[in-house]
């Protein structure tokens, strides 16, 4: 498997977990704050990162910093989860299911959250899904799985 031209085998693990955040199916928030959530993998090698400005990429109002992550909706703690990941600045957001426990209101907040910064430009996204409709509209290539081989 290759990333940027290189093969992964070849990288650190550390180095290649700098370069790619993975966003679970389910949340998966620290105890404490959605600003402590966000603030964590950066305070881990000392960065400080404004929370205001993630929460908002992620399509939360900053005034969701202070609140108990554990206490949110599951449509927020995904956000808060995305917002965490990107708090690294990674180069690669990898998103499994990053919907599938959703309701209908929240799952088009996180798809147009996605939708947002797959226009942005600044990271790439590997999105896993059994939505092909949802593919489409967030992915500029779908490549299919279907016994156990690739297509597309």
């Amino acid at each position: 498997m290759r990333f940027r031209d290189i093969d992964v085998r070849e990288l650190h693990p550390l180095e290649l977990r700098r370069r790619a955040c993975l966003v679970p199916q389910l949340p998966a928030p620290i105890e404490g704050s959605v600003a402590d959530n966000v603030r964590y993998g950066p305070g881990l090698r000392g960065d400080s990162v404004e929370v205001g400005a993630l929460l908002d990429q992620a399509g939360l109002d900053s005034s969701f910093a202070d609140r108990r992550a554990e206490r949110l909706s599951v449509g927020e703690q995904q956000r808060v989860m995305l917002a965490r990941a990107l708090a690294l600045e990674p180069e690669v957001l990898l998103l499994d299911e990053p919907t599938a426990a959703l309701d209908e209101s929240a799952r088009g907040g996180v798809e147009r959250t996605l939708a947002q910064l797959a226009g942005g430009g600044g990271v790439s996204m590997l999105l896993v899904t059994h939505e092909r409709a949802q593919a489409e509209w967030l992915a500029s290539r779908v490549v299919t799985m279907s016994d156990g081989r690739l297509s597309g």
